[in-house]
C-alpha cells in the first residue's frame, strides 16, 4: 500500500479519534466544552468534507465490487481492524446513548439572561424557556452530536482509504 493511502488513513483516523475524545469529554462534570464557541468548533469539523470525499473517490476509482472490497478489508492487519473497529463502535455508542438521553430538546440559546431551547416534539415545535441546568444539559448534548457524527464519518473514511489502498496494492501491474 502506498504512503499516500497510509497518510490519508492516518489523518482521518487521528482526526476522528480526537473528535470522539472531545465528544466523550462532554460527559465530564464542569459544563459544556469551551472549544466549540465560534471558529474552533468549525475548525474541528471542517476537515470532514474533503477527507471523507477523497476517501470515497479513492475507493470508487478502484472499480472493485463489494466482495473484493470485503476481501481487501480482511487483508488488513488484525490490530488495525480492531483499533478502527473499536473507534467506530465507540462513536456509534456515543451517538446512541446521546440520542436516548437527549429527548426532543436541542439548539440551546442564551438571550437577555434567559435560557431557551428548541422543543422538537411533533405538533409542538417551538422555543421554550428552561432552567440553566437544563440549558447546559442540552448544550452538552448538542456538542456531543457535533463531535461524534464527524468523528464516526472520519473513522469510516480511514476504513475506506485503507481498503482502497489494499485494492490498489493487489491490482496486477501492467
Amino acid at each position: 500500500m502506498g504512503w499516500t493511502f497510509r497518510a490519508h488513513a492516518g489523518l482521518a483516523a487521528g482526526l476522528g479519534a480526537a473528535l470522539l475524545l472531545l465528544a466523550g469529554l462532554t460527559w465530564l462534570p464542569g459544563g459544556p466544552l469551551p472549544v466549540v464557541s465560534g471558529w474552533p468548533g468549525a475548525v474541528a469539523v471542517l476537515p470532514l468534507f474533503p477527507v471523507f470525499l477523497a476517501a470515497l473517490v479513492r475507493l470508487m476509482l478502484t472499480g472493485a465490487d463489494r466482495s473484493s472490497q470485503w476481501l481487501a478489508f480482511r487483508c488488513l492487519s488484525g490490530r488495525l481492524r480492531l483499533a478502527l473497529g473499536a473507534l467506530l463502535v465507540a462513536g456509534v455508542v456515543v451517538l446512541v446513548v446521546n440520542e436516548a438521553g437527549a429527548g426532543n430538546l436541542q439548539a440551546a440559546e442564551k438571550r437577555d439572561g434567559r435560557y431557551s431551547v428548541l422543543d422538537t416534539t411533533p405538533h409542538a415545535r417551538e422555543r421554550v424557556e428552561v432552567s440553566r441546568s437544563r440549558y447546559v444539559a442540552v448544550l452538552e448534548s448538542d456538542q456531543r452530536t457535533l463531535f461524534a457524527v464527524p468523528g464516526v464519518l472520519l473513522v469510516a473514511a480511514a476504513h475506506l482509504v485503507l481498503v482502497a489502498g489494499e485494492l490498489r496494492r493487489a491490482e496486477p501491474r501492467r
